[in-house]
C-alpha cells in the first residue's frame, strides 16, 4: 500500500477535489465510529476456499515421493496453491506439516492393510502372506513408485531435523512390534512353534518389507516383489 503526502493547495486551485472537512464532535463523530465498525474487515489467516484436507493429501504425496529435505516449502505452496503464510497458519512449521502428512499416510495404511494380520481364523503365516501380497501390489501400482513412506521419507535426507529421524525410527519400530505381536499370537494359538524366536522373525520380516520399498522405487514389478516375499517366508519356522 502506498501513502501520499498531503500538500496545501496554492491559491487559485489546481482542479483537484478539495479534502473532505473533518467531522464535527458529537453525533457526527458517533456516526463515523459506527460506520467504521460496520465496515467489513479483511479476514486474516487462511484464504477463503483453503481445503486443509486436500492440502495435506498433496503434501503427503510430495514428502512420500521426494522425502522431507528434498521437498521445499516453495514447491509445497506452489503445488497446494496457497501462500507460505497460509500454509504456516494451517500447519505450523515444515516439520509439523510433515508429521501431519505422515500421520495421514499411517491412517490410510491401517485402513488398507492394517486389518489383514488381525483377520480371525487365519494362521499367522497365511496372514503375513496376504499382507505381503497386498504390499507388493500396492508398491508396484503406485504411479510415483514411492514405496513405503516410512522408508521413502528419508530418501532425500532429513537435514537437521534429528527429531523427525527419531520419530520415523519409532514408527518403523512400531511396525516391527506389530509383527512380533502377531507371531506371538500364533504361538499362543498353536500355529507357530513355541520355541520360535518371535523377536528375530519380526525383525527379519520388517527388514524385508523396508528393502521391498526400495526395490519398488527402483522399478521392480509386482511379480518380482511377490517373489521376494515368498522367498522370505521360506524362513518361517516349521512346526
Amino acid at each position: 500500500m502506498k501513502f501520499g503526502v498531503a500538500h496545501p493547495e496554492p491559491s487559485g486551485g489546481t482542479g483537484l477535489p478539495a479534502a473532505a472537512p473533518e467531522p464535527a464532535l458529537g453525533e457526527n463523530a458517533e456516526a463515523a465510529t459506527d460506520a467504521a465498525a460496520a465496515k467489513p474487515r479483511r479476514p486474516r489467516g487462511r484464504p477463503r476456499g483453503f481445503d486443509r484436507d486436500q492440502a495435506l493429501e498433496t503434501a503427503m504425496r510430495m514428502f512420500w515421493q521426494r522425502g522431507f529435505e528434498a521437498t521445499s516449502m516453495s514447491e509445497l505452496t506452489a503445488a497446494i496453491g496457497v501462500a507460505a503464510p497460509s500454509l504456516y497458519a494451517a500447519f505450523g512449521s515444515k516439520e509439523d506439516l510433515f508429521r501431519a502428512a505422515l500421520q495421514r499416510y499411517l491412517e490410510q495404511f491401517r485402513r488398507g492393510h492394517g486389518s489383514v494380520l488381525a483377520t480371525p481364523g487365519l494362521a499367522a503365516r497365511e496372514a503375513f502372506a496376504r499382507l505381503f501380497d497386498a504390499l507388493a501390489e500396492g508398491f508396484a501400482a503406485c504411479p510415483t513408485r514411492s514405496g513405503c513412506m516410512l522408508v521413502a521419507a528419508e530418501t532425500g535426507g532429513l537435514g537437521d531435523a534429528t527429531q523427525l529421524r527419531e520419530e520415523l525410527g519409532a514408527h518403523r519400530a512400531s511396525v516391527e512390534a506389530g509383527f512380533r505381536a502377531r507371531i506371538e499370537r500364533g504361538q499362543t494359538e498353536g500355529d507357530v512353534p513355541a520355541d520360535a524366536d518371535a523377536a528375530a522373525l519380526a525383525k527379519f520380516l520388517s527388514t524385508v518389507v523396508q528393502g521391498l520399498s526400495i526395490q519398488a522405487r527402483d522399478g521392480a514389478d509386482a511379480a518380482q516383489l511377490r517373489e521376494v516375499l515368498r522367498t522370505a517366508l521360506r524362513a518361517w519356522p516349521s512346526a
